[in-house]
């Protein structure tokens, strides 16, 4: 680990100063992501800017009933059993619930899960020279390589890393808008729109500027969101990411499907939203053959590689048992 500064501001505003100044410096939440990367030199920041005294903790319902505002800082246990989340979004609950293991969800913050850096062998060990997110233009060791958990959609020829937080895909699910305050001001960033495809800037993950804070996020008033479910395929049990993760609510009149929202994990470079299968749903019947035929449409654009090939049908089928979980809910 390379050495580096510490310092804890009094408010957000001195905190957003302090990295305004110095580009290789880092905010300092929970560290669960962020210092295990210092540790393999991944990550290098020179300064450490820890805000965890800042007050952007707590859960609150926005004015007129319009949703829910969650500060950056709560962290990821608070927020999986707090009432407000479990009462009206149950799908947010599981998906914090399904992750890591319960030491990490106690330190780990909303604003730290929103900013995890993407999953690939290739990108966390230095020792493979081959990284288009570590060294931009060295190429991209996971194409031939080793590529078991690596994206199906939305990838391109520079990275095929895929997002690791279950949190990030129940937000993108949620329409969730995340907050940020930075030298000119506050500004709000819908979800679908922070985080980046690889495109040929792999290297960057988010459209946060390294100068802004998030301080929350928004989650909009969704009446259906009750019925809502997270479902994780693993390779064990507890305490592993997903090789494919599904977010999934629906609005249903007299056996129809009035509307539908879905959103994957472990598919792509950031949280996928599901739009081709919400399209085909909608004024479906409540069966089966409505959700393999949802879950068939989203996944024609696929592509496989030698090792992952295989997650293609494991989405599909994770689809339709989310969708199938979500309809029998009361």
């Amino acid at each position: 680990m390379n050495p580096f500064d510490y310092s804890r501001p009094p408010d957000w505003q001195a905190a957003v100063n302090s990295v305004a100044t110095d580009a290789q410096a880092k905010f300092l939440g929970g560290g669960t992501n962020l210092i295990d990367l210092m540790k393999m030199g991944v990550e290098t920041p020179d300064r450490l800017v820890d805000i965890n005294r800042l007050p952007l903790a707590q859960v609150e319902e926005l004015p007129g009933n319009t949703g829910i505002r969650i500060g950056a800082l709560v962290r990821n246990s608070d927020l999986a059993e707090h009432p407000l989340i479990t009462a009206r979004y149950p799908v947010l609950s599981e998906a914090l619930l399904s992750g890591a293991s319960p030491q990490l969800r106690n330190l780990a913050t909303t604003g730290g899960n929103l900013l995890q850096r993407t999953r690939c062998y290739y990108f966390y060990d230095p020792a493979f020279p081959m990284c288009n997110k570590r060294n931009p233009g060295s190429g991209c060791g996971a194409l031939e390589g080793y590529n078991r958990i690596h994206a199906i959609l939305g990838q391109s020829e520079q990275c095929i890393a895929t997002h690791p937080s279950d949190m990030c895909v129940a937000l993108a699910m949620l329409d969730a808008v995340v907050r940020v305050q930075g030298p000119a001001g506050e500004r709000a960033i819908p979800i679908a729109n922070f985080h980046r495809l690889p495109g040929i800037t792999p290297n960057v993950d988010t459209n946060l500027q390294t100068n802004e804070l998030i301080t929350a996020v928004d989650l909009p008033a969704i009446p259906f969101a009750t019925r809502s479910h997270y479902l994780k395929v693993r390779d064990r049990a507890s305490y592993a990411f997903a090789l494919v993760s599904v977010a999934a609510a629906l609005e249903l009149e007299n056996g129809m499907i009035k509307s539908a929202r879905i959103a994957l994990g472990g598919v792509a470079h950031k949280p996928w939203r599901a739009a081709k299968a919400e399209q085909a749903l909608a004024g479906k019947k409540v069966e089966a053959a409505a959700f393999s035929a949802a879950a068939d449409a989203e996944l024609a654009a696929a592509k496989g590689y030698q090792y992952n090939s295989f997650k293609i049908e494991l989405a599909k089928r994770a689809i339709v048992q989310a969708l199938t979980t979500v309809a029998a809910l009361p």
